[in-house]
């Protein structure tokens, strides 16, 4: 199987986490995502502590298995987020190369953008997607969510494509901020269903499994090139899996193992497909300033 966006889901996994289950699975209302009142304007991640960052990471292949078509996997992505006066913006920019036992090899460069308003009710995303320079996939559309939680997205781009968002779907800036309040509770198993545009897939129920604090700075290679001051604030690990809602199968579509901090910054990342896992290392990050600061 040629997979050409196995990272774009994780990205958004910088906002990517929702549930509650201790012995029995507990239904709550989620802080960041329910009610909302007509003008807000506050930014529920800076009180949170979430710091406006853009940071890359390299990506390389670390395993494959019996049958994988794969040879190797290399390249880079570049992450950056912050916020406007009344939304959260990220971007991320994937530059891939793949090599196959019995297929020519391939680059894949990909960009990806989500504008989400402070009032978490609405996102607008775009996407485009190149096979060796040449476009094949380009993609646009807003989802909103009504009163009651559920809501509705439509593409733009490309035409025709809808999806209804089952009631309790989130966008990604609301999923991180409840992933963070969870992480503080102390609670070690989150559920969610997450919508975040990257795909034509629709939105996707994510199991997270939260552990324990961590020394993050152990696996961090000092570099002039990194923020150490970004990467030295509390540090969790966590496991994903990703389950496609359209897709009836038991088994996760993938699992990605994370290194979040408190902050928002996320410092390794490890996603496992069927056939092969791939590993996204930090290389360089730096903090960027509030965009509506400047403009006071």
């Amino acid at each position: 199987m040629i997979r050409i966006n196995f990272c774009i889901k994780f990205v958004y996994c910088f906002f990517v986490f929702f549930g509650v289950m201790c012995s029995i699975l507990v239904i709550s209302t989620p802080l960041y995502a329910g009610e909302s009142y007509a003008g807000e304007s506050v930014d529920y991640a800076k009180q949170a502590g979430f710091v406006p960052h853009k940071a890359l990471y390299d990506i390389k292949l670390k395993e494959t298995k019996s049958g994988s078509q794969i040879v190797n996997i290399s390249g880079q992505m570049f992450y950056e987020w912050e916020a406007t006066c009344d939304a959260w913006v990220s971007n991320h920019r994937f530059n891939l190369a793949y090599e196959y036992v019995d297929n020519p090899s391939m680059r894949i460069t990909s960009d990806f953008s989500i504008y989400e308003p402070f009032d978490r009710k609405s996102m607008s995303f775009t996407s485009q997607r190149k096979r060796d320079a040449q476009l094949f996939e380009e993609m646009r559309g807003r989802a909103v969510l009504d009163k009651n939680g559920g809501g509705k997205v439509i593409y733009s781009r490309p035409k025709g494509l809808e999806f209804e968002l089952p009631q309790g779907t989130m966008f990604p800036m609301a999923h991180s901020l409840n992933m963070l309040e969870k992480i503080k509770a102390g609670q070690k198993f989150y559920s969610s269903t997450i919508f975040d545009g990257s795909d034509s897939d629709g939105p996707v129920e994510i199991n997270a499994f939260i552990g324990g604090s961590i020394n993050a700075l152990a696996n961090i290679k000092a570099s002039p090139e990194i923020d150490m001051a970004l990467v030295n604030v509390p540090a969790h690990k966590i496991r994903l899996a990703f389950f496609p809602l359209n897709d009836e199968s038991e088994m996760a579509d993938y699992e990605m193992e994370i290194v979040f901090h408190e902050n928002g910054v996320i410092s390794d990342m490890f996603i496992e497909y069927a056939d092969f896992s791939v590993r996204q290392n930090l290389v360089a990050l730096e903090m960027l300033e509030n965009s509506c600061d400047l403009a006071e």
